[in-house]
């Protein structure tokens, strides 16, 4: 990716007014995001037709109307997607130079098993030669998935640490990572766990190289502004949200009280989305789930 292409992604990922769209359900979250959209399992036979199917669903979502960059800063792509195509163009590529809006890839190969209360992220061999090609695909960033299930403090530790470690090899690679540590909303000890990452994440980026630029993509907190301090670091470029579950209508209610963080939604994203849909039905309600995000990540 020539520099200025990389600045200007830079640039609009720092202060650009919209949110980044979370496009990247995996093989285990396919299934059920298919579902949602009116796609039961038996309408394909096997993985190949099921990744066929949710691509279907992504173009169709890139190619809305309202899915620009006037409203929508980002996008976060699973591998297949990046290695696809939309209208002949490499999707990483057709999302920057036609609707302006910046490439993330999602590079974690999902869970451990939960220990001390939290979910590690499994290995993920074969990193480099990932983010290797997603440079060449014009991808500006990855995201990375780790999640906490309760306010155990050595849990937590592990996650930001494996988190910030993976962090320096996407930094190495020229590329910005999005540190996601979900915390459960689920979690009867929500709000002490967030009070714990908080610290821990602090710790870790005061750590890092000036040349190392990180985001964060967190759980709304239980306590308003809680993440501001990392928001203000100067390690980091931008702090998103996640919605882990919430509603449309409700994580948009929670996110509207964070003003230094801006939404990066997946299911809250596609809510009342289906196949069946004309395409001016699909369109509005797409268009309608674009406007209530944005407005609360204004």
């Amino acid at each position: 990716m020539a520099s200025d292409a990389f600045q200007s992604m830079s640039n609009q990922m720092e202060t650009g007014a919209g949110f980044i769209a979370a496009l990247d359900q995996s093989g285990g979250s396919t299934p059920k995001a298919l579902r949602l959209y009116g796609v039961e399992e038996d309408a394909y036979d096997g993985d190949e037709a099921m990744f066929a199917e949710i691509h279907k669903m992504r173009a169709r979502i890139i190619t809305a109307p309202d899915f620009t960059s006037e409203k929508v800063i980002g996008a976060i792509l699973f591998e297949r997607t990046m290695r696809g195509e939309i209208d002949g163009k490499p999707v990483a590529r057709l999302l920057w130079e036609d609707r302006g809006i910046v490439p993330f890839l999602k590079i974690d190969k999902g869970l451990e098993d939960k220990a001390d209360g939290a979910q590690i992220m499994k290995p993920m061999p074969g990193l480099e030669a990932l983010l290797a090609e997603a440079k060449d695909f014009g991808v500006f960033g990855t995201k990375a998935r780790s999640v906490i299930h309760e306010a155990n403090a050595a849990g937590i530790r592990a996650v930001v640490s494996q988190q910030f470690d993976v962090a320096r090899t996407v930094c190495a690679a020229g590329l910005v990572p999005i540190i996601e540590p979900e915390v459960d909303i689920h979690s009867a000890s929500k709000g002490e766990a967030e009070e714990i990452l908080k610290a821990e994440i602090l710790a870790h980026l005061d750590q890092l190289k000036d040349d190392e630029t990180v985001m964060l993509k967190l759980t709304i907190p239980n306590t308003d502004g809680l993440y501001d301090a990392v928001a203000d670091h100067p390690r980091v470029l931008r702090v998103v949200a996640l919605s882990g579950g919430y509603s449309t209508e409700e994580a948009c209610t929670r996110l509207a009280r964070q003003p230094k963080m801006i939404a990066s939604f997946s299911r809250a994203l596609t809510e009342g989305l289906a196949k069946q849909q004309s395409d001016d039905a699909f369109n509005a309600a797409l268009g309608s789930n674009i406007d209530k995000i944005y407005n609360a990540s204004l």
